[in-house]
């Protein structure tokens, strides 16, 4: 597998951007026209994007996962435990559902929302949160929404191991029908090879929590059949390729204590196999086990990542995209399946803290901020949700 050692990008990015705040009085919820001079991409064989920067909603408490129902609401979770409604340009301003047993401390509370791919008929909504168990733990519960809010709660999997670090947990829909679950290590990274155990793993499970009987490990002793992929850290990020129905990961790799820096990576996650840690990481290699698509030295901390597969701006289709934590900014990478073309960076320390990267039914791209999650220096407006929006 092709890997690319990133040490900083050579990709043209022309940037042009006044950063300001919103004027005083202005109420969360309300879309924020940000003034701006353009922002122009350039990437490699590719031609110039241009856009503005607009915020979308403000005041917000840790942002971590977007989407958005068939009828144009886009719902939002934050960490302490919040499900978040904005509609009709305005953020609701009671929380849709407020998770009463989440444990917000560290890096993990209420993490990822995914809405069921016929939520439009049957109303299925999927949080993934960390919780007080035997120690801390990770479970994915989901929630039918009605006119009451959410109801008829159903708990798909706990007991997931979590930790105030690497706990996970993203949540995606496949192509398959079928609910991928990421989870971390627990700082526990010999958990990770151990098959008997659930962190460090890529999950698949049916939508009522029951498992596939085509997952790799079925009637295999000592190991759990839930698990789809081992080896892992610490993933955040996880979509599928248009086109070809890969399965693309961002993963965080060694922090210092349990290795040294850096090795932050994209994999192609693949039925069964290996991806190495702790044995191997960064662009180590070894037989039996995955090397990263792409590997990131120093350290940008990935936690989101999607396709495109809007109109808004063609010239990004198909592009894999990815917030960055310690690395502030958007990362674009353009790929021709496996192989991958070039790579960016959009909006490099402008915003701070980036987590997640969602594409709205305009075809915009929206991303969160994580500046209040305790190791980010919030502006006044922080946390927020904001958007890139082409200049035709």
């Amino acid at each position: 597998m092709k890997r690319i050692l990133f040490a900083g990008f050579c990709a043209l990015v022309v940037f042009a951007y006044a950063c300001g705040h919103p004027p005083p009085g202005r109420g969360a919820g309300e879309v924020e026209s940000t003034s701006s001079q353009p922002e122009q991409s350039q990437t490699a064989g590719q031609g110039a994007v241009q856009f503005r920067v607009e915020t979308v909603v403000s005041g917000l408490e840790v942002p971590w996962s977007i989407v958005w129902a068939p009828d144009g609401r886009m719902i939002f979770t934050e960490r302490p435990g919040r499900v978040r409604v904005f509609e009709n340009g305005k953020l609701r301003s009671q929380p849709l559902f407020v998770v009463s047993d989440v444990e917000p401390g560290g890096e993990s509370g209420l993490m990822s929302v995914a809405l069921h791919p016929q939520f439009a008929s049957n109303h299925w909504l999927y949080l993934s949160y960390a919780y007080k168990g035997e120690g801390q733990r990770v479970r994915v519960v989901r929630y039918r929404e009605g006119a009451g809010g959410l109801t008829d709660r159903k708990v798909i999997i706990e007991n997931i191991p979590a930790a105030e670090f690497h706990a996970g947990c993203r949540l995606r829909f496949g192509p398959d029908g079928k609910l991928y679950v990421t989870t971390g290590d627990a700082t526990e990274r010999d958990l990770a090879q151990r098959l008997d155990s659930l962190a460090g793993k890529t999950l698949r499970l049916n939508d009522d929590g029951t498992v596939p009987q085509d997952n790799p490990f079925i009637g295999q002793a000592n190991a759990r059949p839930e698990i789809w992929t081992y080896g892992n850290r610490n993933g955040q990020g996880i979509d599928f390729q248009p086109g070809t129905n890969l399965c693309f990961e961002t993963e965080h790799g060694p922090s210092g204590f349990d290795g040294p820096g850096g090795g932050d990576e994209v994999n192609i996650l693949e039925k069964g196999k290996n991806y190495g840690w702790p044995v191997i990481h960064h662009t180590a290699t070894r037989a039996g086990m995955e090397s990263p698509l792409l590997e990131y030295t120093p350290a940008c901390a990935p936690a989101s990542g999607m396709f495109y597969r809007g109109n808004a701006f063609p010239q990004f289709k198909g592009n894999f995209f990815f917030g960055c934590l310690r690395g502030t900014r958007l990362i674009r990478v353009v790929l021709d399946g496996r192989r991958v073309v070039s790579q960016e960076n959009l909006l490099s320390g402008k915003y701070g803290r980036i987590r997640d990267v969602a594409e709205g039914p305009d075809g915009n791209l929206y991303f969160s901020t994580s500046n209040r999650d305790g190791r980010g220096t919030p502006a006044s407006d922080d946390d927020r949700i904001i958007r890139l929006i082409p200049i035709k």
